[in-house]
């Protein structure tokens, strides 16, 4: 993991969330979860860091129609949290803990890392994982632009963190 400048330290931090509309009256905002762990991001006392500069601490969650409903400190009313719409949230990695199954990563191991073919010949630069309703997917910067690679063992088949390199096996065409 990277080393952080603190609790919310620039190189630790990864996105979480993006805040969306206000919800009822009493400071409630939608937030569209960008983690494969928001037990574990989005928990009352959480601290989240907004692309604006301030830290808001999680106050109460629960989900609501494939999103989380989050009241944040100091947020009481619907104009208060209608000030937050937009807000990008990211949390310190650095508190994350160790995964226990050797086939998970967090979506920071993997971003940054050079896509080789079993060749090992490079094909691109693992950008982004998004998570699709079907599979995660490697956003890759290639030199022909950017692709979409779907997250599976089919067609990545080793991830070697140490060495900084994801292994892919794509079938024909879909780097093209």
């Amino acid at each position: 993991m990277q080393p952080g400048g603190g609790p919310l330290g620039e190189q630790s931090k990864r996105v979480v969330g993006r805040i969306g509309r206000p919800h009822g009256l009493r400071g409630e905002v939608t937030v569209q979860v960008r983690t494969d762990f928001p037990e574990q991001r989005f928990v009352v006392g959480a601290q989240l860091g907004g692309n604006d500069g301030r830290t808001l601490t999680v106050e109460a969650v629960r989900p609501h129609s494939g999103a989380l409903l989050v009241r944040f400190a100091g947020v009481s009313d619907r104009a208060a949290a209608a000030q937050l719409s937009g807000l990008v949230l990211s949390a310190d990695v650095a508190t994350l803990p160790e995964l226990d199954d050797p086939d998970e990563f967090y979506d920071h191991q993997l971003e940054g890392l050079a896509a080789v073919g079993p060749d090992g010949v490079v094909l691109g630069t693992v950008r982004e994982v998004v998570h699709a309703p079907a599979s995660d997917l490697l956003v890759l910067a290639t030199d022909h632009g950017e692709v979409l690679v779907p997250f599976v063992r089919e067609i990545v088949p080793e991830v070697d963190l140490a060495g900084g390199r994801v292994v892919l096996d794509p079938p024909p065409g879909l780097l093209d």
